[in-house]
Order: structure tokens, then sequence, then C-alpha cells
């Protein structure tokens, strides 16, 4: 249900974002996608504590995640506040990193999310309440955008080092 509503909430950041430019906008927006980013720990918190654990929410979990973090990256970008090229690098290592799971899933291996995987979400998420919460300090946007960056390279180089045996059988 949680992973249902961060979905749902997408489309309601989306439009908030793309309001004209006022404080009050952004402190909705930041407040919506803030809550919708909490939602993925406390889901998969009470996943595991209740053993609710399910190929569907395996499916949609990450898909929620990806959606809610290249939502807020894409109208940052109408910002101006991130770089196109930093968003086209995360859009590549989700790209590949889903199309090396599929690859496995294929041949019968499930690639759980690792440590620098789940790192690197949060982190983003994060990033992404903080450049909301201070859209005007080009500082903080330029670190933030460091931090996203180098997150999302070393998870995905991770993920292909460690499930490289998936492509070359």
């Amino acid at each position: 249900k949680l992973t249902v509503l961060r979905l749902l909430l997408v489309p309601v950041i989306l439009v908030v974002m793309l309001l004209p430019y006022s404080i009050l906008n952004n402190i909705i927006a930041l407040i919506v996608f803030s809550g919708a980013s909490i939602t993925d720990y406390f889901d998969g918190k009470i996943a595991r504590r209740d053993n609710l654990i399910t190929d569907f929410g395996k499916f949609l979990d990450p898909l929620a995640d990806k959606l809610l973090t290249i939502a807020c990256m894409c109208m940052l970008c109408e910002w101006s506040m991130m770089p196109a090229w930093a968003l086209m690098i995360v859009l590549t290592r989700e790209f590949a990193v889903t199309g090396l799971r599929l690859v496995a899933v294929g041949r019968g291996t499930v690639i759980a999310a690792g440590k620098s995987g789940k790192f690197k979400t949060a982190s983003t998420m994060i990033g992404l309440c903080v450049m909301m919460a201070f859209p005007t300090i080009g500082l903080i946007a330029t670190i933030v955008n460091g931090v996203i960056v180098v997150t999302t390279i070393y998870s995905g180089v991770e993920y292909f080092v460690q499930n490289w045996k998936c492509l070359w059988d």
C-alpha cells in the first residue's frame, strides 16, 4: 500500500513543481516529496518485519523509487538546478541495472538490491529534498548533484562487477 501511495504521489509532485515558482509551492512539493520518500523506508521495514515480501513488491518498490526520484530530477533540470548530463547518468544506470536484472531473471537468478544501491537511493532522496529546501543556493545543488552522480556510478558499477557472470554464460 505504501508503494502504491508513493506511485500516486509522483503526479502530485510533478503538478506542484510545474506550478509557477513560489515559496509556498516549493514547500508543498518538498513536503509531498519528503513524505513519499519516507514511505520507502517504512515500506521495506514493515514488509520485512511482517514477512510481507512479495514478487509484486520486489517489482513495484524499485519502480516507485525510480519514478519518484527521476520525476523530481526532471523538474530540477527544468528549474536549472540539475544538469541534464547528470540526469542522463542516472537514467543510464537505471536502464543498465534493470537490463542486467532482466537477463539474470531469464537465467533463473534474482539480483537483490545491494547496499550501495540502497545508499544511492537514500542519498538521492535526501539530496533532492535538500535541493528543494534551498533552491537558490547554487553550491548546495552542485554538491548534491556530485553526490548523486558518484553514488549512481559506484552502485551501477558494483551491480555489474558482482553479477557479471549473468551476462556471460
